[in-house]
Formats: structure tokens, sequence, C-alpha cells
């Protein structure tokens, strides 16, 4: 797995999560586009701290892992959606510092969010469990494998990586997990399917922000 993060951006672990019913019940409805703000429920903060999910994170980080932010969102007939060729190039944080290399920051959904120094984003790790089986009948993720070694990338950088890399589409089973760097190129288009592509989106990253910053949610 750590060769396959190193050289391709992302991996697949598979089975990381035996009981997904159990989650799913605690969890709730995902509405709209999601739900932020969820490691500060009980269930996932236990769970994203758990001793089996942060021995798959760990080799990934610099230092001890800890998650920063977790999303879940619910792909189905009621709220479809797609998502365009992107980087996840922001983090949350608790409030705005004018910290070098920190910026432009923006506010979503009630939080602050800013765009980090490239080399913090190339150090985090992102875990996407499963809890419905996933292909792209149902909007399942597409990476472009190798494109997070490209750093920051302007739109005509990713038009050029679309047209010289072949995609990979994302297929797990639920309970599956996605290992994946945020600065690697992902995309998702609509579903298709009448059912669910339940996923709960957990960040870790292994180190403080500087100068007074802090995450946002206290993972």
């Amino acid at each position: 797995m750590i060769s396959e993060v190193q050289k391709q951006g992302f991996t697949i672990v598979r089975e990381l999560l035996p009981c997904v019913d159990e989650l799913i019940s605690s969890l709730g409805e995902a509405t709209g586009a999601g739900r932020r703000g969820m490691l500060n429920q009980t269930v996932v903060h236990e769970l994203a701290n758990s001793e089996a999910f942060l021995r798959v994170i760990q080799p990934f980080l610099p230092g001890s892992p800890r998650p920063v932010r977790g999303i879940y969102f619910d792909k189905s007939p009621s709220a479809n959606w797609l998502v365009a060729w992107h980087q996840d190039l922001t983090i949350t944080v608790t409030h705005q510092e004018e910290v070098p290399g920190f910026g432009p920051w923006s506010k979503k959904d009630g939080l602050i969010h800013v765009q980090p120094p490239v080399e913090l984003l190339q150090s985090m790790i992102t875990l996407r469990l499963h809890l419905d089986d996933t292909d792209e009948s149902n909007g399942a993720l597409r990476v472009l494998p190798s494109s997070h070694i490209h750093g920051r990338l302007a739109a005509a950088d990713i038009a050029r990586l679309r047209e010289t890399t072949p995609e990979v589409t994302c297929r797990a089973s639920r309970g599956d997990a996605l290992l994946m760097r945020p600065l690697l190129l992902h995309a998702s288009g609509r579903s298709t399917s009448e059912g669910h592509r339940r996923i709960l989106h957990i960040e870790y990253a292994g180190c403080d922000l500087p100068q007074g910053l802090r995450w946002n949610e206290a993972g």
C-alpha cells in the first residue's frame, strides 16, 4: 500500500469496516451534498481514532495521525450530482490568522476554509470509507494516477493531464476504504442507480498548524 500511494496517489484497503449496517444506523441521514463536522459525532470520532484505522494511516504521515475533518454524503436518486476534475486544496480551521503561505480564505457552510502551503497537503492522507458497493452505475470516484506528484495544478495542467493520463474508476465493496492524497486529481459522475452511494470521508494530518492556527475539528 505504501508503494502504491507513493507512486499512484491512492490505494484500496479491502474490508476495513466489517459492521457497516451498524455505522449507517448510527450516522443517520446524509442530506443534500453532505454533512460536515462529522468528527464531532462520538461514533465517527471513535472510529477515526480506532486502532484499526490509525494502523492503516500511520505509515503515510510524518507524525502521529490525527483526524482533522469528517464529511458524510450519500449520492442517491434524491441527491445526485457530478463533481468535475479537481484537487482537494483547502483545510478547515477555527479562525482566520495571517500566516505566510496560507490563503486565499473562504467560508462554506459557515466553516472557515483556507488553502495551506502545498507541502502540508502533500503530507496529508484521506480515507474514504464505502458504506455501499460502488461502481460506475452509482458515481464511483474516478482518479488520474500519479497526478498528485505535480503539486498544485492550474486549469491548463489539469486539461493536459486529462489528455495524457488514463483515468481509473475506484470500484469498491461496502466496508472497503480508499486511501488517497488530497492533491490527486479526482472526479465523479452522476449516479444512474436507484440505490445509495454513501461515503464517510475522513482527512488525516500528522502535524499541528503553525502560528496559532488550529484545525476546526479536534478529532
